[in-house]
């Protein structure tokens, strides 16, 4: 009797856990970084790329969204920052050109621990004389087999108006997406401002709107400028934020938030 008594307590406990497995590795759970790198330099002026790597792996995002990204430029040592970051943190690499520049080109990185199954740049419109800017889209399947588009981007840092440019074309540009979609980056503008509040109409935002989570600069947070936001609004739900600041890494805090994936 006994022996009939712990057998069935031992199967009830077996199927509480695999139970319990199950609805944790079904749990639709997506974490992104938004990571302004400042070209592989750190906020002492040396380049270590180590740094960079060590903050990403520590963090263990599914995808990062880097903006300043150099590929095969000068003053980073012809290095291929992303691919390069890419390795160091074993997560697949991909970079867009947002100009050419010193010797090589700079724009945009994305890092994901899934395949891309697409990807496109979407080159920004600016102002003349200012920063050309982009956004790049990967579009990957993730364990639980759903699909998703990881967009990242970087607005200008020079007028409210190429800022406001480049908030109307992301939302032309990514308003029919097939696959909920999430919006990361530096986009140097403050919550309330004329090109978060353009992009706002369509993307859902990530912080506290009551008491925005300041992400600039590094050493004493002040202004929020870095973001995550999804579309649609009704497919994916905040579970965590944080605000990651090593004031040697970068100058830009970097933003981490976990998001699950709402079925429709």
């Amino acid at each position: 009797m006994k022996l009939k008594i712990a057998l069935v307590a031992l199967a009830g406990m077996t199927f509480f856990s695999v139970q319990s497995q199950t609805k944790t590795e079904n749990k639709k759970t997506v974490k992104v970084l938004s990571f302004n790198i400042l070209g592989g330099r750190t906020t002492k002026g040396d380049f270590n790329l180590d740094v960079l790597a060590k903050l990403i792996k520590d963090a263990n995002p599914d995808f990062v969204a880097m903006q300043e990204v150099d590929y095969k430029v000068n003053r980073s040592k012809k290095y291929d920052l992303v691919t390069e970051l890419g390795w160091r943190t074993k997560m697949a690499p991909i970079f867009a050109r947002a100009m050419y520049y010193d010797g090589g080109e700079y724009g945009e990185g994305v890092l994901s621990k899934y395949s891309f199954l697409s990807t496109r740049n979407v080159p920004l419109p600016y102002i003349e004389g200012q920063e050309p800017r982009a956004a790049v889209e990967v579009v990957a399947e993730l364990p639980s087999k759903d699909t998703i588009a990881f967009v990242g981007t970087h607005f200008a840092h020079e007028t409210n108006e190429g800022r406001e440019i480049q908030a109307k074309k992301i939302n032309e540009a990514f308003s029919g997406n097939k696959y909920p979609t999430i919006l990361v980056g530096d986009l140097n503008a403050k919550p309330g401002s004329g090109p978060i509040n353009t992009l706002e109409e369509m993307w859902q935002a990530t912080y506290d709107k009551d008491n925005p989570e300041p992400t600039f600069p590094s050493d004493n947070p002040r202004v929020k400028i870095d973001y995550v936001m999804f579309y649609p609004k009704n497919r994916w739900r905040v579970l965590d934020k944080k605000v990651i600041s090593d004031t040697y890494a970068s100058d830009h805090c970097a933003y981490l938030v976990t998001l699950e994936l709402l079925d429709e």
